[in-house]
């Protein structure tokens, strides 16, 4: 960074999460970031010209957090591959693909299998489904699909376990990570894809999903508020209460008319932050870096 400045290079840089974001957000027997990332996170937002936020949300955390400038932070909204995640052929092939029945009421979850993610929300919650509404269990599948992340390697073996002594190991289902070629026909497949964050700097995996067709059940955190347009493409679930994403997610499950107009709204909320758009929002702020650096540069007689 001191680099960049001997050089008169203007530095942009885009986080991709922050430290003192999620500390504030932690699940339950999760370890905070260190204090080394928070104070490296600290210089970075110092030394840049610009800072590139997901959102409007993550933009007022760089000011509040971390005493960034108002007027160095941007907004451009990260983007999904819209020609790889689409709707293609439908749920029913989709099914056939992955190998689960066209009748079966699909929950799926895609991401890393970490506290901070939330799978545990949505175990917890087929629980409580399965106790409130006992006519569901015998078509319902939770999907949890990815692996353990860094050094937390017992995760997948905890929460399998978890299961287990909920009682629900008919009903959730543990798969690796799935080749990126094959994760749409997953998100076609599920009726419904959960996304319970505790803190999210945009949600990638609930905008991949919107673009398969697939309505979202989300956490109303962060940039997940961005990426789920509440109501219209899914809906955001205030906290992490296992009781009321069961409700959310059980009212869903029986109202296939209400998913229908959600998998369209979905489709359409996400065909707004396809990569084109994302890359033009990106050039254009380092368009007005260059610019706005060059016209410092001549104002100092360099």
């Amino acid at each position: 960074m001191p680099a960049a400045k001997e050089l008169g290079i203007p530095l942009v840089h885009t986080m991709h999460t922050m430290a003192r974001v999620k500390n504030l957000n932690l699940a339950e027997g999760e370890i905070p970031e260190p204090m080394i990332r928070v104070q490296g996170e600290t210089q970075v937002v110092a030394a840049a010209q610009a800072l590139i936020a997901n959102t409007d949300a993550e933009g007022a955390s760089l000011v509040s957090l971390y005493d960034a400038c108002p007027d160095v932070v941007h907004v451009a909204t990260p983007g999904v591959d819209l020609y790889t995640f689409t709707p293609g052929t439908g749920r029913a092939a989709a099914r056939d693909f992955v190998g689960m029945d066209h009748d079966a009421l699909v929950v799926t979850f895609v991401g890393r299998i970490q506290p901070h993610k939330g799978p545990e929300v949505l175990i917890r919650a087929a629980s409580e489904l399965v106790k409130h509404s006992p006519h569901l269990r015998s078509k319902l599948v939770i999907n949890i699909i990815g692996g353990a992340s860094g050094a937390n390697t017992e995760e997948v073996e905890r929460l399998t376990e978890l299961s287990t002594w909920l009682g629900i190991d008919d009903v959730v289902s543990f798969a690796p990570p799935v080749p990126r070629v094959d994760l749409p026909q997953w998100y076609r497949a599920a009726d419904l894809v959960c996304v319970p964050s505790y803190s999210e700097s945009f949600g990638l995996v609930a905008l991949e999903a919107q673009a398969c067709g697939t309505p979202v059940v989300a956490t109303a955190v962060g940039g997940l508020r961005t990426a789920v347009a509440d109501g219209i493409s899914g809906v955001l679930v205030d906290g992490h209460d296992a009781k009321a994403w069961s409700s959310v997610i059980a009212r869903l499950l029986q109202e296939p008319q209400r998913r229908v107009l959600l998998s369209m709204g979905a489709i359409e909320h996400a065909s707004h932050f396809g990569w084109d758009t994302t890359a033009r929002g990106t050039l254009d702020i380092y368009d007005q870096v260059i610019t706005e650096h060059n016209a410092a540069r001549k104002i100092a007689g360099q």
